[in-house]
């Protein structure tokens, strides 16, 4: 079972690299998605994310996202598909060359936050996210169900398919906006439970109360949630204890 985190996202006032949790949420994971300058990153933070995951084994994704570093990629925007699809290749291969100068690769591209959501029912960003991954030959994160799934299955993408162990579902398998109470699962308890029961039987709980299916390849916790490390290491304990193993799809 793939275990992913979101990082290299913290930057200081100026814009500039100032480290994070890295080093703590490394050893958890099996797949690191790295900020590549679209909500947050550059080329130093890019590097040194990259050269942590290789030293402890870690899969590199490009996690990238709209280009609002304002918002933190977490504010929707209506960008004609041409200058996104410019600025999702500028992204991409920006850390393509930092991995490359630490002996890494990038494997995967997981979009970030509002793009993440947009995805999902929106037919020409979900072409754009696809087919950059389908033009660098890696495999694409997303929720089971969205148009970059049907839309990577017929460009022969490799489609990974994520469980959220931080954030509360809505009843139709879509994630709750962080706007909404109950959004985010800060508890480590309560997460680990999540974790036993969907690598178990397939099922999640969502907000409402309602049982919901879920397919999944990998399980994400983001690193700017409360205590993110305190939950990974319950997603590990908990995925371990079902029998399962930790490691890349």
């Amino acid at each position: 079972m793939d275990v992913n985190c979101d990082l290299g996202e913290a930057l200081d006032a100026p814009g500039g690299w100032r480290g994070g949790h890295e080093p703590a949420l490394l050893p958890l994971i099996s797949s690191a998605n790295v900020a590549c300058g679209g909500h947050a990153g550059d080329a130093r933070s890019m590097r040194e994310v990259c050269a942590m995951a290789v030293q402890h084994g870690v899969r590199i994704g490009a996690q990238v996202s709209y280009p609002d570093r304002e918002h933190f990629g977490r504010r929707a925007l209506d960008i004609a598909a041409p200058l996104l699809a410019e600025s999702l290749e500028e992204q991409f291969s920006d850390l393509v060359a930092a991995a490359a100068e630490v002996g890494g690769r990038v494997a995967y591209v997981k979009p970030h936050g509002a793009l993440y959501n947009a995805v999902v029912t929106r037919d020409d960003h979900a072409a754009v996210v696809v087919e950059l991954a389908a033009r660098h030959g890696v495999s694409l994160f997303g929720l089971h169900g969205s148009r970059t799934a049907t839309r990577a299955t017929t460009l022969g993408v490799r489609f990974e398919r994520e469980w959220f162990a931080d954030r509360a579902y809505l009843a139709d398998g879509t994630l709750t906006p962080r706007s909404e109470p109950g959004a985010l699962v800060v508890d480590a308890a309560a997460v680990a439970a999540r974790t036993t029961r969907v690598v178990s039987d397939g099922h999640t709980v969502a907000l409402d109360g309602a049982l919901i299916s879920i397919a999944f390849d990998t399980i994400c916790v983001h690193s700017d949630t409360p205590g993110a490390a305190e939950l990974l290491a319950a997603v590990r304990a908990a995925v371990l204890a079902t029998g399962a193993t930790i490691g890349a799809a």
